[in-house]
């Protein structure tokens, strides 16, 4: 558990002494001397990658630059080199996604080879502590369950399949994720996060199109989709989970407006009446994030072990 200590307020009320704030700032993660380094091989090794690709753009290629690179990072990973770290993630993030395409590309849409590069997405972000993977991986999974293929124009051809094992991931990601140390749980609600992005698409596309697959009208998709919203809703605010909130808000809106045109057309006073309900949502959802117990740490925030800061400690 973490504990989020906003040293300058503390400091300015008197709480704290300035000795106090300094020995707790030095319990914060410093920046190595390493980074401009590492930053500086990323850059190089991404510069490699792209030219050798140019030079021979095949999906072969691809394959091979990205073993090569994903297997570099994770010897740095393991190594536990800590002045290589940087350097270690970004070449397993590179390499992940150059080996990922190039098979994908081979597979040529084949479903189990897709699920199993969603997987080995997975494993990677593990192992990169990678939240850019962690969100590839869903969407990888995303596309093949649903199937990447035209379905009136939109993504998805099965959203009721979808829907289902997204949010079953979701549950799924979430409960993890409270049984995990940071640095993963980091990972986990990342995943979560796309997972329930991901979702709503699939129930925006439903209450468009229906489910063929399933016989489900339109008119399913959208109850389900507006009692899932309300009951997620409900449950972000009394779990004080914001970016759940202001996700189901965002959700809420487009599907409130696709009802409200659907119903009363495009007409000047049905616009300018969305209109002033857009308003409307945006100020709610602003003085929700305002409120005293959603709002962020501050730049002077400092986030320690709860062993360091003791019982005490501002959460």
């Amino acid at each position: 558990m973490k504990v989020t200590l906003d040293l300058d307020d503390l400091v300015r009320r008197g709480e704290l002494t300035q000795a106090e704030a300094d020995r707790l700032k030095g319990f914060a993660k410093a920046d190595t001397g390493a980074l401009g380094t590492n930053i500086l091989l990323s850059f190089g090794a991404s510069a490699i990658v792209i030219g050798l690709g140019a030079l021979f753009p095949t999906a072969e290629t691809a394959i091979v630059l990205g073993g090569l690179l994903l297997a570099l990072g994770l010897v740095l990973r393991f190594a536990g080199i800590e002045r290589w770290t940087l350097f270690g993630q970004v070449c397993v993030t590179i390499g992940a996604l150059a080996l990922s395409g190039g098979i994908s590309l081979l597979a040529q849409g084949s479903v189990p080879i897709n699920l199993a590069i969603g997987a080995g997405l997975a494993v990677a972000a593990v192992a990169a502590r990678s939240g850019l993977l962690a969100a590839l991986s869903v969407i990888m999974l995303t596309a093949t369950v649903g199937g990447a293929t035209a379905y009136n124009g939109s993504f998805f051809w099965q959203p009721a399949l979808t829907i289902g094992i997204l949010a079953a991931l979701t549950l799924g990601l979430y409960l993890l994720s409270l049984r995990l140390p940071p640095d993963y749980e980091r990972l986990a609600i990342i995943a979560a996060r796309v997972a329930i992005l991901m979702l709503n698409f699939g129930f925006l596309i439903g209450s468009l199109f229906g489910d063929d697959a399933l016989n489900l009208p339109p008119l399913a998709f959208s109850v389900a989709w507006a009692l899932v919203l309300i009951v997620t809703g409900f449950w972000a605010i009394r779990a004080n989970r914001r970016w759940v909130v202001n996700a189901a808000a965002v959700f809420g809106a487009i599907h409130f407006f696709i009802q409200w045109f659907a119903t009363l057309g495009p007409s000047p006073i049905s616009i300018i009446g969305g209109g002033l309900l857009l308003v409307g949502f945006g100020f709610a959802i602003r003085w929700f994030n305002r409120m005293p117990s959603m709002k962020p740490a501050s730049e002077g925030s400092v986030t320690i072990p709860e062993s360091v800061a003791g019982p005490g400690g501002a959460a």
